[in-house]
């Protein structure tokens, strides 16, 4: 496994942390390929998967100095590598949360926002330098429209290089929750927990049916039965919505119920 990339397991999920600190957890070409490796490697055995880097940083964005000398040396194909990165998040079957321990900075904003769930430390510092550099964010900028912020938030990040904190990302809506930073780790690992209870069709579908409404389905009608095609899915793949029905009226609390 890469050295960049600490792997902890835990019963029904998973815990994966960059560790290239004194690169403030930038994306190099290997901690790109051990992420997708690391993604295949826990398809099918875990629920839920925690984000978050190692000191200082959750994750500066792109290796930079690895990219201009790629650029030097005639390579090419480092946006692409992360987007695909980004994309193997969105259609993995587990729910991805992250865990904003410090600075997230293009590619680590991005991160955030492509995950499920996002958990925020006081001291994390969200940001968008591309501007600076005359370059719009590829792969920041949508990513952060579609994590539900209005225009003028996104805006606030894409056009100004201006850096939110975690409380400020937790009032628009990009993460969950802030909290401080020694209940960062225990507050994300205690939702994977959560999440790992529950059944994993079930979260699967759930997750798809969170992209496509209101991005492709945006009909009420259409929406709603959607939703009933989702329950339709879910009920053909695992008896778990016969079994937790059969539980309820016996008197018996479902993972999740009441709390």
């Amino acid at each position: 496994m890469n050295n960049d990339l600490i792997i902890t397991r835990h019963e029904g999920w998973a815990q994966l942390q960059v560790n290239r600190e004194p690169q403030r957890n930038a994306m190099n070409r290997a901690t790109r390929q051990g992420l997708l490796n690391a993604f295949e490697e826990l398809k099918g055995q875990v629920k839920a998967i925690v984000l978050t880097g190692t000191g200082v940083a959750f994750c500066a964005g792109m290796d930079l100095k690895e990219r201009e000398a790629d650029r030097k040396a005639g390579i090419e194909g480092a946006g692409e590598e992360w987007i695909a990165v980004n994309m193997a998040i969105r259609a993995h079957p587990a729910i991805f949360i992250a865990a904003v321990n410090g600075l997230a900075l293009g590619g680590g904003a991005t991160l955030i926002n492509v995950c499920d769930l996002a958990i925020a430390s006081t001291k994390a510092s969200i940001g968008c330098p591309e501007m600076g550099f005359a370059t719009y964010p590829g792969m920041a900028g949508p990513a952060i429209q579609l994590s539900g912020v209005t225009r003028k938030q996104a805006a606030w990040l894409v056009l100004t290089t201006n850096r939110i904190d975690g409380a400020t990302a937790e009032r628009w809506g990009m993460v969950n929750q802030c909290v401080e930073p020694d209940q960062l780790l225990p507050t994300a690992g205690a939702l994977a927990q959560k999440v790992a209870q529950f059944d994993a069709v079930a979260l699967r579908e759930s997750k798809r049916a969170l992209d496509k409404i209101p991005q492709v389905i945006t009909n009420w009608q259409d929406a709603m039965d959607h939703g009933q095609m989702v329950n339709t899915t879910i009920k053909s793949q695992t008896t778990a919505a016969a079994e937790g029905n059969a539980r309820f009226a016996a008197g018996l609390k479902n993972p999740g119920q009441g709390g």
